[in-house]
């Protein structure tokens, strides 16, 4: 698959499945993303979005395997928001980007610590509120919820998020039919996961996003892109089924492993650290802390092998 550095993908037409990067800490997520998408024989490319602070050794990986990329601007929001506990979320208000993609029919915001095991095109022709709504709608964009379990109990966290009042927990009773339908968007706490967000890229909404960025709410929002959307959109969005972001929490006993079914889901997401590539191989394998873990390192061995058969050098 090959692109330019504007964003030109070079199949696909309109729709296109996006990536946010901004270091090389992620790249090899992002590049067994992008195998992982391409093995599940996607119609659809992956461009990748890069900021500024993406160093050349990135460029130079992601053109040496014909990924297309694109420029987008560094996001924050006026009002300076202390993300001491999670340095992550600096990053995080950047992944709103794709709404002002406008040239794009249909994009899908995929977060690089993903890995696809089965085929989602569907997302694509998920029908949502035309961009002439402006965000007024009732579908502005699709998300599977945040857990707002907290299992780790980490301390930072706002004090409800508890179980029972996380959208998963509501479909206990219900696991057959949350392997095929979201909870409802206000369910909960009505928090999307920022790390997959289907969007019909629309200049109004973007605009009320970045007028949103500008504004005192900014200093409440604990988890940045996500508190942001579910303030402005609450309720106004169409919840997934948790096989489109299947948080590897959730398959952790006594969280949410009642509705986790191993072959339903099609895209994992390794939230929380280490992440699979950061982990330490020990002399008898790869020592893991979590079992979905292995999904990845598969996929990711299976993405070497092509990296050594097409002649590729680099550390990635």
């Amino acid at each position: 698959m090959a692109g330019n550095q504007n964003g030109t993908p070079a199949r696909g037409g309109t729709k296109v499945w996006t990536t946010l990067i901004t270091n090389t800490d992620y790249l090899p997520g992002l590049l067994t993303l992008e195998f992982s998408l391409r093995k599940s024989n996607s119609k659809y490319p992956l461009l990748v979005l890069y900021t500024d602070s993406f160093p050349p050794e990135g460029h130079a990986a992601l053109d040496a395997r014909g990924i297309p990329k694109r420029r987008v601007p560094y996001l924050l929001p006026t009002i300076s928001k202390d993300f001491v506990n999670d340095v992550r979320f600096y990053d995080c208000w950047s992944k709103l980007t794709p709404f002002s993609l406008v040239e794009y029919e249909r994009v899908v915001q995929l977060d690089s610590d993903m890995v696809v095991l089965q085929n989602m095109d569907e997302l694509m022709d998920l029908e949502l509120d035309a961009p002439e709504l402006a965000g007024t709608g009732d579908r502005v964009f699709a998300a599977s919820h945040a857990c707002v379990c907290n299992p780790l109990k980490r301390a930072h966290y706002p004090k409800d998020w508890i179980p029972s009042n996380c959208a998963y927990t509501s479909q206990h009773a219900t696991p057959e039919l949350a392997q095929r339908a979201g909870a409802p968007s206000a369910a909960g706490l009505g928090i999307p996961n920022g790390g997959l967000q289907v969007v019909n890229p629309s200049q109004a909404i973007y605009d009320r996003i970045i007028a949103q960025l500008a504004s005192s709410a900014t200093s409440n929002y604990e988890f940045a892109d996500q508190s942001l959307l579910s303030d402005v959109f609450f309720g106004r969005w169409v919840g997934l089924p948790y096989i489109y972001n299947a948080l590897k929490t959730l398959r952790w006993d006594g969280v949410h492993d009642v509705i986790w079914v191993d072959e339903n889901v099609k895209n994992v997401h390794y939230i929380l650290s280490p992440k699979p590539w950061e982990e330490e191989l020990s002399s008898d394998g790869r020592k893991s802390v979590d079992p979905s873990h292995a999904w990845w390192w598969k996929m990711n061995d299976e993405r070497l092998e092509e990296k050594r058969r097409r002649g590729l050098t680099d550390n990635f």
